[in-house]
């Protein structure tokens, strides 16, 4: 993205959006810091599993169970329903979780307070341990001390933090899910990797190598127009020289 294509009004929430980008980087790959980056990890697997889980109860099915794993990795069980309904949930694990940033960027776009938008996502968590999480100590655990940490940051800290901590969440949902793609993608050559691109390989005959592509070209198309969206101006202009109809934004 140019800076000069980014609007006036945008460029403060830029910086800041790749200042958490850059705090990120330097988690993952500075040692001895990585540590710090782990629940942030947990955090996007929930939202991940937790994009299966909707998916299957959009599409009529029933969540047997959601699970997260000290490896950061997550398994939801469901009923499969008909064809359409097992592609519709094991899309929705990598595609929500990378729209689940990019809706926080359109929300921090948008003036909404972050303290909504963590108390929101920490509800979020909260549900889907109590309703599908309750059979794995470690799910318990993390799904607990993350709703308990964004409800916190909500309440306590000031609003510049708050919209900076959701920024943080914002970066670390699309990077992971940019990341877990790239390792998707590995693991589409692999016979007998369970991952979701094998399921809908199995539901559909088609390998699973095309599925990890076309959820690439989605999640990057996903990522376009949110940063679009996030680099835009705020304010509406009157459109001239239209007699017959009120000023309309453009």
């Amino acid at each position: 993205m140019r800076l000069n294509s980014i609007s006036a009004d945008a460029r403060p929430q830029v910086r800041t959006l790749l200042i958490a980008a850059a705090i990120t980087i330097a988690l993952w790959y500075i040692p001895f810091l990585s540590v710090l980056s782990y629940p942030f990890t947990i955090f996007v697997t929930f939202i991940h599993e937790g994009g299966h889980a909707l998916a299957a109860l959009l599409t009529g099915n029933r969540v047997a169970s959601l699970s997260v794993a000290l490896d950061t990795s997550g398994e939801t069980y469901t009923t499969q329903g008909s064809i359409f309904a097992q592609m519709f949930i094991s899309s929705a694990g990598y595609l929500g979780a990378m729209a689940y940033g990019a809706l926080l960027l359109f929300l921090i776009r948008r003036a909404v307070a972050a303290r909504y938008v963590l108390i929101g996502s920490g509800a979020f968590i909260l549900a889907l341990t109590i309703l599908y999480g309750l059979g794995s100590p470690f799910t318990i655990i993390m799904g607990i001390g993350i709703a308990a940490g964004l409800i916190a940051v909500a309440t306590y800290a000031s609003p510049r933090v708050a919209t900076f901590f959701v920024s943080f969440l914002a970066v670390q949902a699309v990077l992971n899910a940019l990341f877990d793609l790239k390792t998707l993608f590995v693991y589409s050559f692999w016979p007998g990797a369970r991952t979701d691109a094998a399921n809908m390989a199995n539901a559909t005959g088609i390998p699973a190598i095309f599925w990890t592509l076309i959820w690439i070209a989605l999640a990057v198309l996903i990522l376009s127009w949110a940063m679009r969206c996030y680099s835009a101006s705020r304010a509406r202009k009157a459109q001239q020289d239209l007699p017959f109809e009120e000023s309309m934004g453009v």
